[in-house]
């Protein structure tokens, strides 16, 4: 198949250090640079050129600590494997998109099959990571997080809105996006294939920004197939059916918590969630392990 195909491509490590040879250590299977964010300087452009496994080995994380202070940054395929010497991966930034309709209904997106971790999970709009390295910054400052401006993890919501879901950064524009708070959690992966192949096994664990938005026009999808198997609107209602367990459905873990703890009393007081301060929490790290 296509993702076994893909999978045994990643496995040769050797050939991986050979094509990057900055991202993999002198011994070890596992990428050690993790470098203080002060001591280096962005550099380019995303441009989301090459394959998945490309943008593994490629992007890199923001490494922080439970506070969600900054302490270095690492690559995607580093960040995300739980092994015995780091079983819970490498707490990372993230983001995850909650995007309405001018009818209160709430993009979802299901994950493509092909996806190295977490394939064919059901999630919401948009989930991804704010990276170090480039150019507009991605990389929040404290500032920018007491303020509640987090303008790093906005740019990287309109990059991936647009590299998954087709989405043009004109529809939405960064001063249209709410942010509310942060999760701290930790899952595993248990959907992947062929994980010990892939250098596995995968899990996230994320310190993660909630973006809401509505935009102020109908937006235009031309979902990735690399990316996005399926898209949905969904009202609280058609939400909660297709969350029922006789559904049948795959749901991202970052998404299941949300939904549990979070988003109904979010989406219930839509208006007042994107316009007011009402449901803004930008001291507390919400630690939902």
């Amino acid at each position: 198949t296509r993702r076994s195909d893909r999978m045994q491509r990643l496995a040769p490590l050797a050939s991986l250090r050979r094509v990057f040879p900055r991202t993999f250590a002198s011994a070890g299977h596992l990428p050690s640079r993790v470098t203080p964010i002060a001591t280096m300087a962005s550099t380019s452009t995303w441009d989301g050129s090459g394959t998945q496994e490309d943008l593994m080995y490629r992007d890199e994380c923001i490494l922080v600590d439970e506070k969600d202070a900054i302490v270095g940054h690492d690559s995607k395929y580093a960040s995300h494997r739980f092994i015995p010497n780091q079983p819970r991966g490498k707490l990372h930034r993230a983001f995850s998109v909650f995007l309405f309709d001018k009818n209160d209904r709430l993009l979802l997106q299901q994950r493509a099959a092909s996806k190295i971790t977490f394939p064919s999970v059901w999630t919401n709009t948009c989930c991804s990571h704010p990276l170090y390295g480039y150019e507009p910054s991605e990389v929040d400052t404290d500032l920018d997080v007491k303020s509640g401006a987090v303008p790093g993890a906005k740019r990287a919501a309109i990059r991936k809105l647009k590299h998954e879901l087709g989405i043009e950064a004109a529809s939405v524009p960064l001063q249209k996006f709410k942010y509310l708070t942060r999760l701290h959690y930790c899952a595993a992966d248990a959907f992947a294939e062929n994980q010990e192949m892939a250098g596995g096994p995968w899990g996230e664990h994320e310190m993660d920004y909630i973006l809401f938005i509505k935009p102020d026009s109908e937006i235009k999808l031309e979902p990735n197939k690399e990316e996005v198997d399926d898209t949905r609107w969904v009202t609280r209602d058609e939400l909660r059916e297709m969350m029922d367990p006789s559904s049948g459905l795959r749901w991202s873990p970052w998404f299941r918590i949300i939904a549990e703890k979070f988003l109904d009393k979010w989406w219930a007081d839509l208006d007042n969630c994107l316009t007011t301060d009402k449901h803004v929490d930008l001291e507390t790290v919400h630690e939902v392990m």
